[in-house]
């Protein structure tokens, strides 16, 4: 095994589930491909939090890149002291993702911000909250889906699949973060190419 190409490995794919988590976040921010439900505050609160843009998105291709040109340091003094540091990026990184983890599961789980028909007319709110313990959340019943929002139209299913790409994206993030401090923790103790030395027989 050797320390430095695993650091690199895991650098570039949290580069990538950087970029898909805030690809998934900007989505959220405009229902239909349309801007004037952000322009009128008329978007799932999750959403408007951006977890998938700072959180899971630019914090953590700040710690890929510390990731990456952490594994290209030379001398075994340096590569353990960039390693140390690593152990420091990757903790910050597991807590962002474990917001953003948070706050999608949590937009996953209220539903959309919409336009339906409440008791006294059209109002905007979240119709899929699930309000009380006996109330069969939204999820598991597909069939309300079609009807619950009257504006954007399909909203539930937008959400439930971008806020299902962050929670997806950011639980990869956290494991990946959770071990590259394992394999910090390993650079430090035995160095950058720990497995690539052969035992010699007497």
């Amino acid at each position: 095994m050797c320390v430095a190409r695993c650091s690199r490995c895991v650098g570039w794919a949290l580069v990538v589930l950087a970029i898909v988590s805030m690809l998934a976040n900007a989505l959220l921010l405009f229902p239909n491909l349309e801007y004037s439900f952000l322009l009128e505050r008329h978007v799932t609160r999750e959403a408007l939090f951006g977890t998938g843009l700072w959180a899971s998105g630019l914090l953590m291709l700040l710690a890929a890149h510390s990731i990456l040109s952490a594994s290209s340091k030379g001398g075994c003094c340096g590569f353990r002291t960039a390693m140390l540091r690593q152990v420091a990026y990757s903790c910050l990184a597991c807590a962002a993702t474990a917001l953003c983890f948070w706050v999608s599961a949590t937009g996953l789980v209220h539903g959309p911000l919409c336009l339906h028909n409440g008791t006294q007319g059209l109002v905007w709110d979240t119709p899929l909250f699930r309000r009380n313990i006996s109330e069969k959340v939204y999820l598991f019943d597909t069939r309300r889906w079609a009807g619950a929002c009257v504006e954007p139209r399909g909203v539930v299913l937008w959400n439930v699949v971008l806020f299902s790409v962050l929670g997806v994206t950011s639980g990869l993030q956290a494991v990946l973060c959770a071990a590259h401090v394992l394999n910090a923790l390993l650079g430090m103790v035995c160095g950058p190419g720990f497995g690539n030395n052969k035992v010699v027989p007497a």
